[in-house]
């Protein structure tokens, strides 16, 4: 069945359904085709999918397709765990609302300053996405009404529970119009899940969709590691084996990742470190950087396992076992993302908390032995891409579509030169090829982009 006849089958406006191919919605994923038909209807919803399976387009299609785009007053909010996934949620809902005009998606989150946002809601907006604390800052302020909302969206609440935003959220809840719709959607479902679904649901209807991760899809090695320098050797090797262009290494605390990446990096590892003492600002520096690829490892704890905008990791490799059986599904799940094949390889130093992994994913691996053979002292793990810092952003009137074109029609780069460009507040960043970065830093400070001209360098 082709996309046209699933999307036609839904009832939506022609307008969505031209937008929806527009942007490459070629087929449904199952959690879209499963819950569709109950949320189009108006039904609440419970969801049990996990990362990567097109959540965001499973709610909001129902939510756009009910928004009164001419009454300019927030109809719709949707709850995330972290400022990173509240940010992912709101760009793929501003492509999903291409079809038409002046839709305004605002976004309200912590570790960003306050003021701007009291502003930006003095000028309303349709629909809010933000995490539970700095949204009942607003409400608890009387920033913006609810009396239009019709549509909740929990996503991730699992995540946002384990993070300890239930009073949060309960209170949030209190400030909404009994008559809504509400949908949940939630990777796990244990119990503080399900009770709190009870409690703010009507009459869900519930789908789920493959929870736990496939072999088929993931390829999962699980290697005894009974010291420090076994690990070290099984992650060299395996980098080595798989020359990912995107890897992911986790470790239960911070000191282990600082740790790790100094020891690596005597290797020439390329790469990145992330975890809960980085202020923002250098969060958003190290997920834009590995997300457009121009470093090819990052080494994280728990707090980069989900809701970050990095769709194509082809490894993932577990330092350490993580000690919650759930955040090991999140784990591995941040590889094998839209229908791509990944690979998850843990290094084991307690038999039990692999056995726990084991039970709670239903699944049987064996603890197998690395095979000690000499590693290659000639590898070098490269990217083909380098980054460039640009001193201005979204707050300067600054596009993607501005530094693309003044990269390739201004200073002569090919399209295929530049890769991802990731724009913030205040600043841009944006990948090339390694062999054009210098011409196209060079460029970029002689070049005036939209009429002026900005500090580039790069990182």
């Amino acid at each position: 069945m082709n996309n046209t006849t699933n999307l036609n089958q839904l009832n939506l406006s022609k307008e969505m359904i031209n937008n929806l191919i527009s942007i490459g919605y070629n087929t449904l994923t199952p959690i879209q085709e499963k819950s569709l038909p109950i949320t189009l209807g108006g039904n609440d919803l419970i969801a049990k999918a996990k990362t990567g399976s097109g959540k965001t387009a499973a709610f909001g299609i129902p939510l756009l397709s009910k928004l009164d785009v001419k009454l300019f007053r927030i109809q719709a909010m949707v709850l995330c765990p972290t400022r990173e996934l509240a940010d992912q949620v709101a760009t793929e809902l501003r492509k999903l609302a291409k079809f038409a005009h002046n839709i305004k998606i605002t976004t309200l989150c912590g570790g960003v300053p306050y003021r701007p946002q009291v502003h930006s809601l003095s000028h309303k907006a349709h629909i809010i996405v933000g995490t539970p604390g700095r949204i009942l800052k607003h409400l608890s302020e009387n920033n913006f009404e609810t009396d239009h909302i019709n549509t909740l969206v929990l996503d991730e609440a699992d995540r946002m529970l384990d993070m300890g935003f239930s009073e949060d959220i309960q209170a949030i809840i209190d400030y909404l119009p009994k008559n809504r719709q509400t949908m949940l959607f939630s990777a796990t479902y244990p119990s503080k899940t399900e009770i709190l679904s009870k409690e703010i649901l009507t009459n869900p209807q519930y789908v789920e969709v493959e929870s736990l991760h496939s072999n088929d899809v993931i390829a999962q090695n699980f290697y005894e590691a009974s010291s420090h320098e076994n690990k070290i050797y099984g992650i060299l090797k395996s980098l080595q084996e798989y020359k990912p262009k995107s890897c992911i290494i986790f470790c239960n605390t911070k000191i282990a990742c600082d740790e790790l990446g100094d020891e690596l990096e005597a290797y020439d590892i390329p790469l990145l470190v992330l975890h809960s003492d980085y202020e923002q600002r250098e969060r958003n520096e190290v997920l834009a950087l590995f997300s457009n690829k121009s470093y090819p490892v990052l080494i994280a704890t728990d707090v980069a396992a989900r809701g970050l905008d990095i769709d194509d990791v082809e490894l993932v490799i577990n330092y350490d076992l993580p000690l919650d059986p759930q955040n090991y599904t999140h784990r591995i799940g941040r590889t094998a993302r839209a229908g791509k094949n990944g690979h998850a390889i843990s290094f084991v130093d307690d038999i039990r908390v692999m056995d726990d992994i084991l039970d709670f994913t239903n699944s049987h691996y064996e603890l197998s032995v690395q095979e000690k053979t000499p590693l290659d002292k000639n590898f070098v793990l490269q990217s083909e891409w380098k980054s460039i810092f640009i001193n201005g952003g979204k707050k300067l009137k600054l596009r993607a579509g501005d530094i693309l074109g003044a990269l390739t029609a201004s200073i002569g780069l090919a399209k295929d030169d530049v890769g991802k460009i990731t724009t913030l507040e205040l600043c841009s960043y944006v990948a090339v090829k390694k062999e054009v970065a210098t011409k196209a830093v060079e460029g970029l400070n002689t070049h005036k982009i939209k009429g002026r001209f900005f500090r580039a360098f790069l990182k």
